[in-house]
């Protein structure tokens, strides 16, 4: 009997001993598998970390250039265009800039278009939530006409808060043109439209000034407003009413006075 408790010692020991052995190998084999995981994430991160901060650089260096560059094209445009009227003038401005908000400074000869500028690059990461990331950044442009002189252009980079009530403003317009272009023609009139966009009476956004037809064209002057009227720009939709019992398309340009 003795024999056979000191075999079965004997085999358990060795048994355990080999258990205890093989934890280890197995522990010893899972740290170094997570220590090069571990080393794998950080370099993965210090890449695409790197790569990302690239992309945004060269995006934002591209935003600036799209700017300056449609600085320089409107100034052309307004040398070409031979045009000495406000409105059309700042028509020019607008086909070039897109800038929702164009002031005029008649003393100085001077526009002031204020626009932010977006551009995408694509995030890189090793964990789900990568993607497209949206870049913006707001521009202020002015153009400066002298007797006998051409148009000169400036731009400068400003705090997105300076084109936040421009952002605004371009929601506004795109829901009004998307209201006048599914009125019936023989709706679109002063108090028609007023109503259409301010079904309650309440919103201080929209100011309808004036509506005009011409052959078969529907001019709408509308005084368009922020939040808090922070900033106001009025805007020209012009609407072709082919017939009273049918809808159309409206395009919208800003415009120097109401």
């Amino acid at each position: 009997m003795e024999t056979d408790e000191t075999g079965s010692a004997v085999v358990t020991g060795q048994a355990n001993r080999l258990v205890t052995t093989g934890c280890l190998t197995f522990l010893i084999a899972l740290i170094s598998v997570l220590g090069v995981l571990v080393s794998w994430l950080w370099y993965r991160h210090w890449h695409d970390g790197n790569v990302n901060s690239e992309r945004r650089a060269r995006t934002l260096a591209s935003i600036r250039e799209l700017a300056r560059d449609a600085a320089d094209d409107t100034a052309r445009a307004l040398d070409t265009s031979g045009a000495t009227d406000a409105d059309a003038l700042t028509e020019v401005i607008w086909r070039h800039t897109e800038a929702p908000v164009i002031t005029y400074d008649a003393s100085r000869r001077e526009f002031t278009a204020t626009a932010a500028k977006s551009a995408l690059y694509d995030n890189k990461v090793v964990v789900p939530g990568g993607g497209p990331i949206k870049v913006t950044r707001c521009f202020v442009f002015t153009y400066t006409h002298r007797p006998g002189q051409a148009w000169t252009s400036r731009v400068s980079e400003r705090d997105d808060e300076v084109c936040r009530p421009g952002t605004e403003l371009s929601g506004l317009v795109r829901l009004t043109r998307t209201r006048i272009s599914g009125m019936y023609a023989e709706d679109l009139t002063r108090a028609g439209v007023q109503k259409a966009l301010d079904p309650t009476g309440r919103l201080r956004s929209y100011d309808v000034k004036s509506v005009v037809r011409r052959g078969d064209t529907v001019i709408v002057t509308i005084l368009v407003s922020s939040s808090e009227k922070a900033v106001d720009q009025c805007y020209r939709f012009t609407r072709p009413v082919p017939g009273d019992d049918v809808q159309g398309s409206a395009a919208a340009v800003p415009a120097s006075s109401c």
